[in-house]
């Protein structure tokens, strides 16, 4: 440390300090990009496992607001848009998701919407995974609101 003329201590960082702090910084980027790149699919669904939470959340304060979910025909996008129906419309508070629109699935494709739901559900929310088809194992396994907790 140095000394300044007023007899305090300059209490700054070396420059050696400094270059510890950046090359530890760098090491752990690296190993976590690394860790990324090497599983990118299970990063993609882990990714729409999050939307698809987000969207039960933004549907279920659709259905507090509205006394209703939203039909088939207004989709997800009725968590954006205040639907056409005059009577939801009034009571319509949204928009329900913080980016003001619908986001695709990690692997670019609308997630798709179905109310009523399968299995006595009020709704399904639905990414096909990286296959883009219905079934599927592995990366190809379909992702819902109904299996987030087998994925």
């Amino acid at each position: 440390m140095k000394k300044l003329a007023n007899g305090k201590r300059n209490r700054g960082f070396t420059l050696v300090e400094l270059l510890v702090v950046v090359t530890i910084l760098g090491i752990l980027s690296t190993v976590v990009f690394l860790n990324v790149l090497r599983h990118p699919d299970k990063a993609r669904q882990t990714a729409a496992k999050t939307q698809i939470g987000i969207f039960e959340q933004a549907i279920e304060t659709f259905y507090i607001d509205t006394g209703g979910y939203p039909s088939n025909e207004e989709g997800l996008k009725a968590l954006v848009e205040k639907p056409m129906d005059s009577d939801v419309a009034a009571r319509w508070d949204g928009p329900y998701l913080k980016k003001k629109k619908t986001p695709k699935d990690p692997w670019g494709r609308e997630y798709l919407y179905r109310q009523p739901g399968t299995n006595n559900t009020d709704f399904d929310i639905i990414c096909y995974g990286k296959d883009g088809a219905d079934g599927g194992e592995g990366v190809n396994k379909d992702i819902t609101n109904q299996n987030l907790d087998e994925i």
